[in-house]
């Protein structure tokens, strides 16, 4: 971070909070007398003849009055949970679902495309370890994302972004596990739950909220729409309906660097025979250039790609028109830096420095329908149904030096001259430039839709006053449609390339040599016999389905005063589904006569004035344009028989049950002590089916095709729990939980899969046999509710993870990873041509433990208007020791993935009956995003650590209207990644942008 945008930071944290400050005297003379005396608001009055551990009763309302609600839920509950509710039907207090989690002490949130809250970790677990339930069942949302987020989604992780927070009402985060709930979590369950007739006061209730968002870089106003509407019908039977709809747009630039990695790479072997032979020399050679004592060409004369065409290389030339232009100062330079034992391995280049600017159209549209029936108060039976799209249309504009990211093969680095370049002590890059560097422009459009339906019935009937049954049948899918489309033009052989991050260690100054707008400077069509490529196409069409039936079964039996038998069960069946169907040949085709590239080009703009300054706009393809002009539709697309796209699935069976008894001791022991113990058993089928790649058999248009290969396995757990809370006194509570906790591997990680990209030189399996990761894991809490609407609780925990997964990369000659020789019919490469492997594995795992601190004060003890502040407050501290494989029979020991060290919250607010406004900072440390880092010669890439900082205030112009003004991410926070832990060379840096908006809420 530059030292400008950290004083930028500060001053708009200490803004945030003066305007807090400032709120003070404002609200005072609002509230003010003749006298000057503020009367003691209702949210602060208390009765002071209360007798002993006796707490008044105390008239709330607004984002007070939600925090009020949670703190009782929570004290209540016997188990570790913390909620969020809602202030009003309708009025989350949240414009996002996950950022509101942020409050909760031990959630920290991950961001997605323009800054929004996408999922989260809880305690330092991973989206992946944590359970969503609606309306207590669980679900699954699944969004597209650029790669560096992660691309499409194949997991079970919840993406909170496809979600409004007006159809919910409430939501929870259970941090410990009782043997009632549903198994799958090791990190929390999440329950949503969309408010119900019988839930609301009146009998009638209509609620609309109109938002107009804009943000600083897009600089557009967007709607956001919402209303609810309640009716009951007597005493018995009630409906509810919700909408919510949203539009936004969004600008997002960056600096990506893809990769990390040591200029041998993509470097050439001398050949065997000759001196230095077996030596990689990384760059072209400079003219008479001497290594070792030993006069060295490389490429040398006259080399040959596979297909035995010459690309033009002799004493003078790097290939034909490219001109040995290196200087032997610079080259030696490199050389002398030795890494893994390898001269120019301490070196490390980016991969494909480039500028990136992502454009979408977001529209959310959501709803719920609830039809609740009650024919007596011990029957309560309830029809819910939810329904959710997320369509964007998002277009990405990068513009590549791709030379440091390709081989010979691929006329990539080996081809390339260095004239300068200079390290730091640990090889990071400083500056550079260099001849011969191939430019591209690249185009990625994607069109993808998110929808998610559920229909349950929920039934519950007590039959006396102490047996109860109650459970639900429902079902739930969720669907995912993506159509990707990447199309580039190519610049070869360009000079006076450099890069240069001595202003802004972030984001570097990267300068081309020719004019990037300028269309005629660029080439589209199919390779030249040399290797030179002239653009690239690509285009996948993919359709995920998950669908997902449960019916579960419960019954209570008081079995004596305070003791109570509880005991359930449980069939769910969940559906994967991922079909991929891809273009029949990636080869871009002639253009048609007539066809220039000015045709269906433009030109990128805005790099410049939102990334410092330090890179330049560029020309680009306009998606419209390029189908047009060369009949995109026309085209053949295929999967099965051409070894493209994906084919696969997984089908999940779960038979469970459980008993657990529950108990409280008030009227019977001289202490109370409440709590449950149980145990739940589970059973899981698993049956999956993927593509493996094999050659085609004879006559067939393609090389290879796949094969579907099957498996099926079945493992079974047994999950005891326990979870206690002791009264030490009316105000203390002393909690402790125990449990044994098991999360299931993603959907894609068990597809039995294996495949390869033959242009970077990477392949990827996966592995149906993966077990569970296992965790036995122990909680204690000490709670204070001091006051009425104050809380001081400290609390530690404790996992010991029994087994993980992990991805295991492996350099490995073609010919040995198991796919067919085939795939390199028509390429430059060999089969002993290194490619690097990536395999899911599972691992030993490691211990994890942690505390966690929260404060909630009301200042009800300050006099007049300042009584109407207050504050909420939350750190937690984790750290962790897993044991991951790297390689080579080597272990490494290492945080989890995804696991920040520390992070905090703090909200300061301010309420009275008209006046409402609240500022909350969120601080997240850094986290490691991968180990191994998949980069060669990097233990781990991480995402650095964050202040986001926003604000909201309302007011009341009637009892029915309210006024609402909203600021996100108000220091400009970047999204910034890294990868190796000592050099921490910049992979990704993204600005999104502040975010405003305003409101305005009625309610009849």
């Amino acid at each position: 971070m530059t030292s400008q945008h950290r004083y930028k930071r500060h001053l708009y944290v200490s803004i945030s909070l003066m305007s807090m400050v400032a709120a003070a005297p404002l609200a005072a003379q609002t509230a003010g007398q003749a006298g000057g005396q503020a009367p003691a608001p209702a949210a602060a009055t208390a009765d002071q003849d209360l007798s002993e551990g006796q707490i008044a009763d105390i008239v709330v309302t607004g984002f007070r009055a939600s925090l009020n609600n949670a703190l009782n839920q929570k004290r209540n509950e016997t188990a570790a949970i913390d909620s969020i509710v809602a202030e009003d039907i309708g009025k989350f207090p949240d414009s996002n679902l996950a950022e509101s989690m942020q409050r909760i002490p031990g959630v920290a949130l991950s961001r997605g495309d323009g800054g929004e809250g996408r999922n989260i970790s809880v305690r330092g677990l991973g989206a992946q370890f944590t359970r969503v339930r609606i309306n207590g069942m669980e679900g699954v949302s699944q969004v597209s994302g650029t790669d560096i987020r992660g691309g499409v989604a194949t997991g079970r992780s919840f993406d909170f972004v496809t979600f409004p927070t007006e159809i919910f009402s409430a939501l929870s985060v259970r941090k410990t596990m009782s043997a009632d709930v549903e198994e799958g979590s090791l990190g929390a369950t999440v329950d949503l739950r969309a408010p119900r007739p019988f839930d609301q006061k009146k009998d009638f209730v209509l609620s609309g909220t109109a938002r107009g968002i804009y943000n600083d870089i897009k600089k557009d106003i967007d709607p956001r729409l919402s209303a609810i509407v309640s009716k009951k019908f007597g005493d018995t039977f009630g409906i509810l309906g919700s909408i919510a709809y949203s539009k936004r747009r969004i600008d997002e630039y960056a600096y990506s660097a893809v990769d990390v990695v040591p200029t041998y790479v993509y470097g050439q072997a001398a050949p065997a025979g000759g001196p230095n032979a077996g030596v990689i020399f990384p760059f072209c050679t400079p003219i008479g250039y001497s290594y070792n004592g030993a006069a060295t060409t490389s490429p040398v004369p006259g080399y040959t790609q596979p297909n035995g065409v010459a690309i033009g290389a002799d004493a003078n030339n790097c290939s034909t028109g490219n001109p040995r232009t290196g200087t032997a100062a610079a080259y030696d330079y490199i050389m002398s830096r030795v890494g893994n034992g390898r001269p120019g391995g301490g070196v490390f280049l980016p991969r494909l420095p480039r500028p990136v600017k992502s454009s979408q159209d977001q529209q959310r549209l959501a709803g719920t329908l609830t039809l609740q029936w009650k024919p007596s108060d011990n029957t309560d039976i309830s029809l819910d149904g939810l329904y959710s799209r997320f369509k964007v249309n998002r277009l990405d504009a990068y513009f590549d030096a791709r030379s440091f990211g390709r081989a010979i093969s691929n006329n990539g680095q080996p081809l390339t001259s260095v004239r300068e370049i200079e390290v730091d002590d640990n090889g990071s890059l400083i500056h550079g430039l260099f001849d011969g560097v191939d430019l591209r422009s690249e185009m990625q459009e994607e069109h993808f839709t998110s929808e998610y339906r559920q229909a349950n019935l929920n039934f519950d009937h007590r039959f006396s006053d102490s047996l109860r049954f109650f459970g639900l049948v429902g079902v739930n899918e969720s669907r995912l449609d993506v159509n990707r489309l990447q199309v580039a033009i190519d610049s070869n052989d360009t000079r006076n390339w450099s890069i240069d991050f001595r202003d802004n260690p972030d984001i570097p100054k990267i300068g081309y040599g020719i004019d990037t707008t300028n269309p005629a400077l660029f080439r589209y069509g199919p390779p030249l016999t040399t290797g030179d490529q002239q653009g690239q196409l690509s285009n996948f069409i993919r359709r995920n389905v998950i669908l997902s039936k449960t019916f579960e079964l419960n019954g209570e039996w008081e079995a004596a005063h305070g003791f109570t038998v509880v005991a359930g069960g449980q069939y769910r069946t969940n559906r994967y589904t991922a079909r991929e169907r891809q273009l029949g040949t990636t080869t871009p085709l002639t253009l048609p006569s007539g066809v220039s590239i000015a045709d269906f080009t433009y030109t990128v703009t805005g790099i410049g004035k939102n990334l410092d300054g330090q890179l330049q706009d560029f020309v680009s393809v306009d998606p419209t344009k390029f189908r047009n002009a060369v009949g995109l539709d026309s085209y053949a697309y295929c999967s099965i028989e051409c070894a493209r796209g994906t084919y696969g699935g997984v089908d999940e069976k779960y038979k469970s049950g459980y008993l657990m008894v529950r108990f409280d001791t008030k009227d019977v022991l001289p202490f109370a002590l409440r709590g449950d113990a149980g145990v739940r058993y589970v059973h899981t089928n698993l049956d999956t089916y993927g593509p493996i790649t094999t050659a085609a058999p004879a006559g067939s248009a393609y090389s290879s095709r796949f094969v579907i290969s099957e498996v099926s396995r079945s493992y079974e757990d047994w999950l005891p729990a326990v979870n206690l809370a002791l009264d030490i006194t009316p105000e203390l509570i002393a909690r402790f939980s125990a449990a044994r906790v098991m999360s299931r591997p993603s959907y894609g990680q068990l597809i039995p899969a294996g495949s390869a990209n033959l242009v970077i030189q990477t392949a990827s399996f996966s592995n149906p046999f993966l077990d569970p990761i296992r965790a036995n894991t122990i909680d204690a809490a000490l709670e204070w509710y001091f006051a009425p609407g104050s809380l001081v609780s400290v609390g530690y925990f404790y996992k010991n993870i029994e087994t993980y997964i992990q991805s295991l990369p492996q350099l490995v000659p073609f010919q040995d990873i198991g796919l067919p020789l085939s795939l390199l019919t028509g390429t430059q490469l060999r089969p002993t041509d290194l490619f690097s492997v990536q395999r899911n594995v599972n691992t030993p795992g490691g211990p994890l433990r942690g505390f966690e601190v929260n404060v909630q004060l009301p200042f009800r003890f300050l006099p007049g208007a300042l009584s109407n502040f207050g504050a909420l407050g939350n750190f937690t501290r984790v750290r962790s020791n897993i044991t991951y494989l790297i390689g080579g029979g080597r272990t490494r020991v290492a945080p989890l993935v995804g696991l920040s060290g520390e992070t905090a919250s703090g909200t300061l607010y301010y309420e009275d009956s008209k006046f409402s406004i609240r500022s909350t900072l969120n601080y997240r440390s850094s986290f490691l995003t991968a180990v191994p880092s998949g980069s060669v010669d990097a233990d781990s890439s991480s995402n650095a650590s964050s202040i986001f900082v926003d604000a909201s205030a309302s007011y009341n112009l009637t009892d029915n209207i309210k006024l609402i003004a909203e600021v996100s991410n108000i220091t400009n926070e970047t999204n910034r990644l890294t990868v190796d832990t000592v050099r921490q060379d910049p992979l990704y840096t993204a600005y999104f942008g502040r975010t405003y908006a305003l409101a305005v809420n009625f309610q009849l």
